[in-house]
């Protein structure tokens, strides 16, 4: 590595290239690793359910295949349990590696909850194989660029570089690979990071090709319709799935709670979930469980009565929050398109008996998928690209894009969040748009004041107003009594109004008559707060006081968006 570096820095590359060319390397690596990681996946699979089956008598399948399922959750459980490794090594805590930790992602975990999620995936749990290898990819791009000492900031891009290659190589996805990260993972958009996170999202995707094939996951024989009438018929699943992915939000952050809190020895927790798991799949007559892959049966696309289509969404989503929340590890992805497709296909069987010539079952079942990513994990740009590059048919792009935005607005209504932020938010974090949020709410608002404005005097004239605002940059007076307390602001509108009977009044209206109180905030403040108080009150400039218990809230300075905005860009360049 040291001679590596030692090369690297001879070559004189600059900052572009060097993550361009490090993000192919990242892309290329996580590309094996989810050809690895699948293989994992079979291993467990044939160790815990086709090696059982050979060998045990049918009739009692019944019995023993939920138990298999409960031994392979207390197998990921005790993986990890053993070893100690802390909670989290998932796409939310890679959000809050990013946000606060500089992108450091510590490899061990990750290995660790690795071969957990395929001991979970491999023995039937309900989870999902594509989130592991966004944190497994996320965990060597951090690994790479900490060895090679790489600034924070850098070391942040590269971590998007391999959530972006995971996605990308599990899907087969690149564009849906790129804007997971940088929609959700980096919570940034920013040119630094754009040009390396697609670069390894494109070199992951031709990674795997070689192994799983160049075709799409989902090759769709029925296009969407494009006709206007059928597209006005869209916004009800979306609503749907708005719905629905709100449920699934809620029941997955209780489930989690429940299981910590649930009496008895603690490796009890993954065996009844196991049990519960294995039941269901097992009542679902195999449809709730492949071989621990993206496997959506082909029935589940509008293939099945509309009732039972709607009874398999309902059952995933308890098998999956079960699986999750009682001690296994996996992802929440693939479930969710799971539950889009179900529910999609549920609702467009139904919608084909009433109205059969504006509702296509199937086509309904494709779009539910990204309808239900957008609204459960809140990313839906990630939700209409992964739904076209699925299908690889440009005709489902407006449903998708439709079906994505109104889920989205629709999940928000009835649940405060998703599944990723819903996770950082139940331990005390709040980074629903990542590194962006993250910097509103850690960056203080003594920072960004401007502490040379000049306040007038509560006696001063018109003339004294129009002197003063001749000299300053902001579009507001500040007016603060004889001990330097605010009085109120002045803005433009009333200082017109004062012009114009300036002839008649100029000697009775005093700058205290026209200043407006207002709402202020301390210095100590976030960012954030002092935002939502200007768009709450539909100002660009907020007084800053400081609190003075004896005499009240004396003024240090103003706040203006624009001086928010400068700070926020200077923040996000230094983290990004």
């Amino acid at each position: 590595m040291q001679r590596f570096q030692e090369w690297l820095e001879r070559r004189d590359w600059d900052e572009g290239a060097t993550l361009m060319v490090f993000g192919a390397i990242i892309g290329f690596a996580s590309g094996l690793s989810v050809v690895g990681f699948y293989g994992l996946i079979d291993l467990a699979h044939l160790t815990f359910i086709q090696f059982p089956q050979s060998r045990l008598p049918r009739v009692g399948q019944a019995f023993y295949l939920p138990l298999l399922t409960a031994f392979g959750l207390w197998a990921a459980w005790f993986v990890v349990f053993r070893t100690r490794t802390p909670e989290g090594q998932n796409v939310p805590d890679v959000q809050l590696a990013i946000a606060k930790r500089d992108g450091v992602i510590r490899s061990r975990p990750v290995v660790l909850r690795t071969i957990a999620s395929a001991l979970t995936l491999g023995s039937g749990g309900s989870a999902g194989s594509e989130g592991p290898v966004a944190v497994l990819g996320a965990g060597l791009g951090s690994s790479i660029a900490r060895r090679l000492h790489f600034q924070p900031r850098h070391t942040k891009i590269l971590v998007g570089c391999g959530a972006a290659a995971g996605i990308a190589a599990a899907f087969n996805a690149p564009f849906a690979g790129a804007f997971f990260a940088l929609e959700e993972v980096l919570g940034s958009f920013s040119v630094g990071a754009f040009s390396p996170v697609v670069i390894a999202s494109v070199v992951g995707a031709l990674t795997v090709r070689p192994f799983f094939g160049g075709h799409p996951i989902f090759a769709s024989d029925v296009p969407a319709s494009t006709r206007p009438v059928e597209i006005l018929m869209y916004p009800l699943l979306g609503i749907a799935c708005g719905f629905v992915s709100a449920l699934y939000s809620r029941w997955y952050l209780k489930a989690i709670e429940i299981g910590k809190r649930m009496p008895g020895p603690r490796w009890l927790a993954p065996v009844i979930g196991g049990i519960a798991v294995g039941a269901i799949v097992l009542m679902s007559r195999g449809l709730l469980a492949g071989n621990g892959h993206l496997a959506i049966p082909a029935p589940i696309f509008g293939g099945m009565a509309w009732y039972a289509l709607l009874a398999i969404t309902l059952g995933k989503i308890v098998a999956t929050v079960v699986t999750l929340g009682f001690g296994g590890s996996g992802g929440v992805f693939t479930p969710t398109l799971f539950i889009g497709a179900a529910l999609g296909g549920g609702l467009g069987v139904l919608g084909h008996e009433l109205v059969p010539s504006l509702v296509r079952a199937h086509a309904w079942a494709f779009v539910g998928m990204g309808g239900m990513v957008a609204g459960a994990t809140r990313a839906p740009l990630t939700a209409i690209f992964i739904g076209f590059e699925m299908t690889d048919d440009y005709t489902y792009v407006v449903p998708l894009m439709i079906v994505g935005v109104i889920a989205y607005v629709t999940s928000r209504w009835f649940a405060p969040h998703g599944l990723y932020d819903g996770w950082l938010a139940a331990r005390g974090e709040h980074l629903a748009h990542g590194v962006d949020q993250s910097i509103m709410d850690h960056t203080h608002v003594g920072d960004a004041i401007d502490r040379d404005v000049q306040p007038v005097p509560a006696n001063a004239s018109i003339d004294d107003l129009i002197a003063a605002a001749a000299t300053t940059s902001h579009d507001v007076l500040p007016v603060t009594d004889d001990d330097g307390i605010l009085v109120g602001l002045v803005n433009h509108h009333a200082l017109r109004d004062a012009i114009i009977v300036r002839d008649e009044l100029g000697t009775v209206v005093l700058a205290a008559d026209l200043a407006e109180p207002i709402e202020a905030v301390s210095p100590r403040d976030s960012l954030r707060r002092a935002l939502t108080v200007m768009n709450a009150r539909g100002v660009d400039a907020l007084p800053i006081v400081e609190s003075d218990d004896s005499r009240g809230p004396r003024f240090v300075g103003l706040l203006s968006r624009r001086d928010v905005f400068l700070v926020y860009e200077k923040s996000l360049a230094t983290a990004v």
